[in-house]
């Protein structure tokens, strides 16, 4: 009786500590000082990682044709500037798709 109530507390913990790891949130750990312009052309949208729950540093995540991600500090200015071309990127393609609806 006393060794099945063991193995039970054991398997239990084991069972806690999987699904532990598996709640972690895609955050941001560090920045990239740079990227080359043909990275840049690469962007397509972004994200904001503000410092709630896991993510302990503000961050700007971009996203990549191809899926990848990195991680940007929001104070500097290339970041800044990056963002505003995504929008406006954006902004050009949502017009051109209205347009051709028409």
């Amino acid at each position: 009786m006393r060794f099945s109530l063991i193995i039970f507390v054991v398997l239990l913990a084991i069972l806690s500590l999987t699904l532990a790891q598996v709640s972690y949130e895609d955050c941001c750990l560090r920045y990239v000082s740079g990227v080359k312009k043909s990275t840049k052309k690469m962007v397509t949208s972004y994200r904001r990682q503000e410092m709630d729950g896991g993510c302990n540093i503000p961050a700007i995540v971009f996203k990549l044709k191809r899926g990848r991600q990195f991680c940007a500090d929001p104070r500097q200015k290339w970041v800044v500037e990056l963002m505003y071309k995504v929008n406006r990127k954006g902004d050009r393609t949502d017009k051109r798709k209205v347009i051709t609806r028409q």
